[in-house]
């Protein structure tokens, strides 16, 4: 049961430094993370009573 456990949190571990390289070493081969940005203007009426 103790090398279950073991085996577990080291996947864990390996898992979470794999999606930290990812994220930073990504973009450097052509993923890319940020969205796509557009202008949006839309016409606001205030009431002026």
């Amino acid at each position: 049961m103790g090398k279950l456990i073991k085996l577990l949190i080291f996947l864990i571990l390996v898992g979470f430094v794999a999606l930290i390289g990812f994220a930073y070493l990504g973009p450097f081969f052509g993923a890319e993370f940020a969205p796509a940005q557009v202008e949006t203007r839309q016409p606001v009426t205030l009431g002026t009573d």
